[in-house]
């Protein structure tokens, strides 16, 4: 993750479905359950006081079961939802209150939106499909197919320029709809459930293609995803939710070592930790009859990674953070682990 000043900051952001929305927020009705809210008042409360900030150049995922509120979220902070309360700024200007000129200035400039369903016009091949972002811009066509041109390299679609969407496979047409995104060079890319319509096999390769380009191009992103698997590939944090509420912000190291609750701790039960964890959560002061001159290496280096190095090794691996010794780490910490036993 990239660090510095927050690039999006969200404040206690509210979103309530039903007559009278705003009067919910702030009442004592926000403390009924969602059945006794709609019992009592016809409303549904979506998204709850929710605040978390996304740094320039991070990928933040937003993950929960169907119902949690997370595609609701990520549609007020683009405003294609009205939220009910709260602020959403971007580089210190609140989104939520500006006018709907800029709101559209915003969303063809600075903003980008890749979605589950592709949403390709079936009449314009993959040139005109890229091209059509800059072409609402007012782009003029030699200009809009030169980007074009560039999105189309970047995003390996090179040979399809002229395909129209019936010839191409899930996958060809998600790489579409990325490329249209990128086309406008945007600052941020909210990505909703973009994977979920695929297969097994192309839903893995496009999230290798995220994080390649996430690599190359250094953009901001907002992730949405119901697969912890995903939100933990290519995420460098994950915000957890339930009800429209946020339960746990972290690492995925953060949340496979200390999750929040039982239900924090029932979506990572399955993840391996040894593809998480990092030797940082394993180093160990020596004990008594521990050799301390073995290899050396990097605290932040993924378990998994590391596991050829210290099982192969006949002495304990030092761990060091950035000149820091931290302790060591043995076959046996790493056999423990693997077996479920830290």
């Amino acid at each position: 993750m990239v660090s510095g000043a927050p690039m999006i900051s969200v404040k206690n952001l509210w979103k309530v479905f039903g007559a009278n929305a705003d009067k919910v927020v702030g009442s004592p009705l926000v403390n009924l359950s969602r059945p006794e809210l709609r019992a009592q008042t016809g409303n549904t409360i979506a998204v709850r006081d929710v605040s978390f900030d996304v740094a320039p150049g991070e990928v933040f995922v937003v993950m929960g079961l169907s119902g949690s509120g997370k595609s609701t979220l990520v549609r007020c902070m683009t405003r294609l939802i009205e939220p009910t309360q709260g602020s959403m700024n971007f580089e210190g200007e609140d989104i939520l209150k500006v006018d709907n000129a800029r709101l559209r200035e915003l969303r063809k400039t600075r903003f980008s939106m890749v979605f589950q369903h592709f949403g390709l016009l079936p009449h314009r091949n993959v040139i005109d499909n890229i091209a059509y972002s800059l072409e609402i811009n007012g782009v003029n066509k030699t200009d809009r197919h030169k980007r074009a041109n560039e999105v189309i390299e970047l995003v390996g679609l090179q040979g399809y320029s002229h395909a129209y969407p019936e010839q191409l496979s899930g996958g060809m047409q998600q790489r579409v709809g990325l490329a249209r995104a990128l086309a406008v060079d945007p600052q941020v890319l909210f990505l909703d459930e973009p994977f979920s319509a695929l297969d097994p096999l192309i839903r893995r390769d496009m999230q290798q293609e995220v994080i390649r380009l996430h690599h190359e191009l250094g953009k901001t992103m907002v992730f949405i995803t119901h697969d912890l698997s995903e939100a933990v590939k290519v995420g460098d944090r994950i915000a957890i939710m339930r009800d429209g509420a946020i339960v746990q912000i972290g690492t995925p190291e953060d949340l496979v070592a200390n999750p929040a609750d039982e239900y924090v701790a029932n979506f990572v039960r399955d993840i391996a930790k040894s593809h998480v964890l990092t030797l940082k959560h394993l180093a160990r002061q020596a004990a008594p009859g521990d050799a301390t001159d073995g290899p050396e290496l990097a605290a932040n280096t993924i378990i998994r990674d590391a596991a050829q190095v210290i099982l192969q090794s006949h002495k304990p691996v030092r761990v060091n953070d950035n000149g820091k010794a931290l302790g060591i780490v043995s076959s046996e910490d790493v056999l423990r682990l693997i077996s479920g036993g830290v």
